[in-house]
């Protein structure tokens, strides 16, 4: 008896070793019409054992680059797609430049700071100052969700001063943030509904 780790690798094997010995049939017939009778073939049996993925945009298409695969690119037939090639399927996508910027606060984030930034270049109204209240309230509920401890308004009022280079300066008189007790109530209670209590 043979065993099937005596055999070839499966290139891939999810499709199984009979499909496999099909395709391997298939590229050793000479005659070309019969070749691609027999692709045809093996394309619809691939595709029965799949019939959840027939809705998939390209799924003919996915088929017959599986095929070559399997083929190992030595199937000589005139395909109704364009194939991937052998030298694309295992070469590295471009590797992507990571943002190497400086946060100052991590706690509160880049994306804060950018928004703090975008609301240095509005000009002066009640969109400005409404962005303001809400960029500040944001620093808050991100200083308490690292922070768990009460924070008080002048430091987040400093700290969105010395994040907007001094151009958004709060009067602790005049702006009042949310209680820090209450920020940290709310939070308690969506973590309490989120284990499912």
């Amino acid at each position: 008896m043979k065993y099937n780790t005596e055999e070839k690798k499966l290139a891939l094997p999810e499709y199984g070793r009979n499909i496999q010995n099909m395709v391997d049939y298939c590229v050793a017939i000479q005659d070309r019409e019969e070749r691609k009778r027999c692709a045809n073939t093996i394309i619809n049996i691939m595709g029965n054992m799949f019939p959840h993925l027939r809705d998939v945009n390209d799924f003919k298409h996915i088929l017959w680059d599986h095929l070559a695969i399997m083929a190992d690119f030595k199937l000589d037939i005139d395909y109704p797609y364009e194939i991937i090639k052998k030298e694309d399927l295992y070469s590295r996508p471009p590797r992507i430049p990571y943002n190497n910027s400086r946060i100052r606060y991590r706690h509160y984030g880049k994306t804060l700071e950018l928004m703090i930034r975008k609301a240095t270049e509005l000009e002066n109204g009640t969109e400005r100052d409404q962005l303001i209240k809400l960029l500040a309230t944001q620093m808050k509920k991100s200083f308490l969700n690292w922070n768990k401890e009460s924070v008080d308004d002048r430091k987040i009022f400093k700290d969105l001063d010395e994040l907007s280079d001094g151009k958004i300066i709060l009067d602790e008189e005049v702006h009042k943030l949310a209680e820090s007790r209450d920020i940290l109530a709310r939070n308690n209670k969506k973590n309490y509904t989120r284990k499912g209590r």
